[in-house]
């Protein structure tokens, strides 16, 4: 039943990409289903308007609960919180719940892939193994967590013969049969503490990343960080580590910083690969690791100068410390994919320059204190907005100069062109969620390109 292979009508709740894909993916198979969003927006008319014209029955503003207790399986989008009313009803009526991913895998079976979950990286470093994987020749997709559902993939032909699957916690919480051929945790730190109670909480549904681990497992984990450490204490199969200061490590960043090492030797000089920061050093390590281990063809001395040229070859992603424009000498950097303090952070120390922070959106009940000390090496003045902004301006009142601001991006943009002078940068990396003044991350950093731009003479 887990599975939806019980009879009877599967609800899918939220019309987002990821609901919509499992909703098509369920009719194709001539499944009765039936799916709703309690939002009203022009994506959710559009999905509900596709949907119904497929045969799926729809609600939009609204989700009938009697229907969804009926049910034989529930869908839940990532977006849907467990304490939403569909959920609520539904494990009260004994209903399964499960993710898109899940539906998906149970219609992947001859399809191999590499799952990737952790706090910051995770999106990047998914990116460059479905890169990697195809330098190596073969088919193989980005799903997941990084925009293309699982379910999307599951509707393709011919299917891929790799998958590089990025898990977000709330995907995992809800993907019991989870069971890659590789596994890579990238790093961890506190994270959306609006949705958990605790940390604790959070890790636990990472930690289900390991739910079918057994001897045949293979883990690629980061040396580095000490909650990757414990997390993986105990579990069973074979666990590899990459590191950006441990020379022990199975890939790692040489001493001196020039060569990134896999297996001992030297895969590729620093200078070669394109990517800014040692974050996005480890973000490749542990690609390159994980591509190499995932299969004994992967080891061959032809394989690992196509690992190499892969590495050289990548390009940055958008929103992730993407460099949109340098005008009057000032550089702009679009990093709106930090919606967490310790990708922030990682930012941060990034910078070499004098810095204009924009730091703002949803709060996500984490402190900005962690922030203080490279705000006070390269800070120049931080730009408050949003919901978060009293929040900001509270743990940060000690660091030097923090403005508060409120929705008006336009004006926060105007603002951060008044303070900077040729030399300096204006960084967008927010530390919280869009949600309170746009669909999306990508939406923030798509305006802040188009604000930037504004600032040329």
């Amino acid at each position: 039943m887990i599975r939806g292979d019980a009879e009877g009508e599967i609800a899918v709740i939220g019309l987002g990409a990821s609901g919509r894909a499992a909703a098509t993916l369920l009719c194709r198979e001539g499944r009765a289903v039936y799916a709703s969003d309690g939002g009203s927006g022009p994506g959710v008319q559009t999905a509900a308007t596709a949907l119904a014209a497929s045969g799926v029955a729809v609600d939009v503003g609204r989700h009938d609960l009697a229907r969804i207790a009926r049910a034989c399986l529930v869908v839940v989008s990532p977006g849907v919180p467990p304490s939403a009313a569909p959920l609520e009803v539904a494990r009260s009526a004994g209903v399964p719940i499960v993710s898109e991913v899940e539906v998906a895998l149970a219609r992947l079976p001859g399809v191999r892939y590499v799952a990737v979950t952790g706090t910051n990286g995770k999106t990047t470093t998914t990116a460059l193994i479905a890169h990697l994987l195809r330098a190596l020749g073969h088919r193989a997709v980005a799903a997941g967590n990084i925009g293309m559902p699982l379910s999307e993939v599951a509707l393709t032909d011919p299917l891929p013969e790799w998958v590089a699957l990025e898990l977000s916690s709330f995907q995992l919480h809800d993907t019991p049969s989870v069971d890659p051929t590789v596994g890579v945790v990238t790093n961890l730190s506190p994270d959306h503490l609006d949705r958990y109670s605790s940390a604790d909480a959070y890790y636990a549904d990472k930690a289900r990343l390991f739910a079918n681990a057994g001897s045949q497992s293979v883990w690629v984990l980061n040396a580095d960080d000490r909650a990757v450490t414990a997390m993986a204490t105990g579990v069973p199969g074979r666990r590899l580590r990459f590191s950006v200061g441990d020379a022990t490590a199975d890939a790692y960043l040489s001493a001196d910083g020039r060569r990134l090492e896999l297996f001992g030797s030297r895969l590729l000089d620093r200078s070669e690969f394109p990517l800014m920061g040692d974050h996005n050093v480890a973000n490749a390590l542990a690609a390159a690791l994980a591509v190499t281990v995932a299969d004994g063809a992967h080891h061959a001395p032809e394989a690992r100068a196509r690992l190499a040229d892969g590495l050289r070859s990548f390009q940055s992603l958008a929103h992730r410390l993407q460099v949109v424009g340098t005008y009057a000498g000032v550089e702009w950097i679009d990093d709106s994919k930090a919606t967490n303090v310790s990708s922030t952070a990682v930012a941060l120390r990034g910078m070499t320059r004098p810095t204009i922070l924009l730091l703002g959106g949803r709060h996500k009940g984490e402190p900005y204190t962690a922030l203080a000390g490279p705000l006070r090496r390269v800070g120049k003045v931080v730009l408050a907005y949003g919901e978060a902004a009293p929040h900001i301006v509270r743990d940060l009142a000690d660091v030097g100069r923090v403005e508060r601001w409120g929705s008006d991006f336009a004006a926060v943009i105007a603002r951060a062109r008044e303070c900077a002078v040729a030399g300096d940068v204006v960084l967008l990396s927010p530390a919280c969620s869009s949600y309170d003044m746009f669909r999306n991350y990508e939406e923030r950093g798509a305006e802040f390109a188009r604000l930037a731009s504004q600032a040329s003479p």
